[in-house]
């Protein structure tokens, strides 16, 4: 997978063993941006497999979570506030929803459905926009385009806020995120 910042190979593993991890932090290393991310919830051990490997975590906080579609509403959620538009759009299968504020985007997501699984990403609300509900309103408009396929479950990398937001919207998690590089700026690469 290519990572959105660096153009560069993301390689992710769910709970690979000693030697899976070895050749993909071989690879990794090839190349100082790449990444290496680690589904898991042995967070230590892959800490430690990290360092063995010559790997950094450069991100620790971001989990893995999960929903039953058939608990998301199907509706279009609606804005109580006039000055926000939402503009919903859809390119090469990927749907998208942002809430303008005039000129200012005030918060944005995407979402694409990959057989019955709807995987949300880059869910962001502005600074400036925070704490008025619209990160709620943007997963509830991206739910809604997702209902457009046979979708069963959905699934999100969450941040540490985001994890506040996707719990109180019935999402629960599945496992921890590890991201390494060879950096080790030790910079927390997570977001969403």
């Amino acid at each position: 997978m290519r990572a959105d910042t660096t153009g560069q190979w993301e390689y992710f593993a769910f709970d690979p063993s000693d030697s899976e991890f070895a050749e993909l932090a071989a690879r990794t290393a090839e190349v100082p941006a790449r990444v290496l991310t680690i589904l898991t919830n042995d967070v230590a051990r892959y800490t430690f497999l990290g360092q063995e490997n010559g790997l950094h975590v450069t991100s620790a906080s971001q989990t893995m979570m999960i929903v039953d579609m058939e608990t998301q509403d199907s509706e279009d959620p609606w804005l109580s506030d006039d000055d926000l538009k939402l503009e919903t759009s859809r390119t090469d299968g990927v749907h998208h929803a942002v809430v303008h504020a005039g000129e200012e985007t005030a918060a944005s997501g995407r979402v694409f459905v990959v057989g019955h699984t709807a995987i949300f990403d880059k869910i962001v609300t502005a600074p400036a926009y925070q704490r008025r509900g619209l990160g709620s309103f943007i997963m509830k408009a991206l739910a809604a385009q997702a209902f457009e396929h046979d979708v069963d479950s959905g699934l999100l990398l969450a941040s540490l806020d985001g994890q506040k937001l996707y719990s109180h919207l019935g999402w629960r998690m599945v496992c921890h995120v590890l991201m390494l590089s060879t950096s080790d700026e030790g910079a927390d690469l997570s977001v969403g």
